[in-house]
């Protein structure tokens, strides 16, 4: 388990790529779901207009990242904040942090599909799997956020 400055400073490094991640997921799937729409002009049409392959990598280096430190961080969880909540019978909380869990995995082994279809030329299979990444994206870091508003390291 780990204690102390290394806990907290893991858990800060793991917002911060959690927050790198959701930017760069989000920036995406709005260019991508818009860039047919392109408007002239103004922010929305600046920010629709970037290349979505461009956040690709950044997309997958950063949930890997995440992933790894939520990894590291995990047995410090499972004994100092899943055990008071068990204690609190807030079982629909520790739920939410095992669906969190649940859809972490199911991203992680998308990655490699995400990766290659960025590669290939078959836009709607890219386009079905970022948004299914950024809904994981998007559901953990607000899952996490309720948990950790609740009983937080």
């Amino acid at each position: 388990m780990i204690h102390g400055a290394t806990l907290i400073s893991m858990l800060i490094l793991h917002g911060l790529v959690a927050v790198i991640l959701l930017g760069a997921v989000t920036h995406q799937s709005i260019a991508l779901l818009f860039a047919p729409r392109r408007a002239a002009g103004g922010f929305a049409a600046r920010y629709v207009s970037v290349s979505s392959r461009s956040f690709t990598a950044a997309v997958a280096i950063a949930y890997g990242a995440n992933v790894a430190l939520g990894a590291l961080l995990y047995p410090t969880y499972r004994l100092d904040v899943r055990i008071p909540l068990e204690d609190m019978q807030l079982g629909w909380a520790v739920g939410l942090f095992e669906l969190k869990e649940h859809f972490g995995g199911i991203g992680l082994a998308l990655l490699p599909l995400y990766l290659w279809s960025w590669n290939g030329s078959e836009t709607r299979s890219r386009t079905g799997i970022s948004l299914v990444l950024a809904f994981i994206v998007w559901f953990d870091f607000l899952a996490g956020h309720v948990i950790n508003n609740i009983r937080g390291l």
